[in-house]
């Protein structure tokens, strides 16, 4: 099961629940402030985690093609 789609669903349900919460604020500050700490920055730890397998493939996938490259210049 790949993990990317279902990360973004919950990072799009819980940015709505931030906005929602940081509109509710008493000051725009308070605002700013409780939607980058309680939004912002843990869905970019939540996307950051569930993209670190495709990183890792796409790295892999790089290094072969790499080597790839260097045999058939070889040959």
């Amino acid at each position: 099961m790949r993990a990317m789609p279902f990360a973004i669903i919950i990072v799009i349900g819980w940015l709505y629940v931030t906005v929602l919460v940081a509109a509710n604020e008493p000051t725009i500050l308070s605002g700013i402030i409780s939607f980058l700490f309680y939004g912002a920055l843990p869905c970019g730890i939540i996307l950051y985690l569930s993209g670190s397998r495709i990183r890792r493939q796409r790295k892999r996938f790089r290094e072969m093609m790499a080597e790839r490259n260097k045999q058939n210049d070889a040959g």
